[in-house]
């Protein structure tokens, strides 16, 4: 059997890297270091329409779609970035122009559009979601929701300079 000592020595030790990883993990901004940008997925282009309108919702709403936009290395928020939205909602297709709307990030870097409830397109509840502001790179995603029960969608993303 091991018997482990514990000397003032171990416990200044133990101590001290304690404090270490406090102060450097746990009190350090949530800005990652060498975040990766968000890869374009497949799909997710379907049916995107260039310069979609600026609007406070799309259609009835119901259905909240939110996330953030930071930069790619530092992680840092990215406010008044572009993002466009759409979906086979309740209300139409996400081939018409009423189902497509843009809104920009906060300060923070976050983006919300109310909009109607997605409904399965092609068997599975999913959504599209565009960066298109230009000073980026345009990523286009798809995200699959795992249940049409779902009332909201968060959509991460993280760019490169253009």
């Amino acid at each position: 059997m091991t018997r482990l000592a514990l000397t003032r020595r171990h416990l200044l030790s133990a101590t001290g890297a304690v404090l270490a990883t406090g102060i450097a993990g746990l009190r350090a901004p949530a800005h990652a270091q060498g975040l990766a940008p968000t890869p374009t997925m497949r799909g997710g282009s379907n049916n995107y329409r260039p310069g979609a309108p600026l609007v406070d919702r799309i259609g009835g709403g119901g259905f909240l779609t939110t996330g953030t936009v930071r930069r790619a290395g530092d992680g840092m928020p990215l406010a008044g970035q572009r993002i466009q939205v759409w979906a086979h909602t309740t209300e139409g297709h996400e081939r018409d122009e009423r189902s497509h709307g843009a809104t920009l990030t906060d300060a923070n870097g976050v983006f919300r559009m109310d909009m109607p409830q997605i409904v399965p397109a092609f068997g599975q509840p999913h959504g599209h979601l565009a960066y298109d502001s230009g000073e980026f790179q345009t990523v286009f995603l798809r995200p699959v929701m795992a249940s049409a029960g779902e009332t909201s969608l968060t959509v991460d993303f993280v760019l490169v300079p253009a």
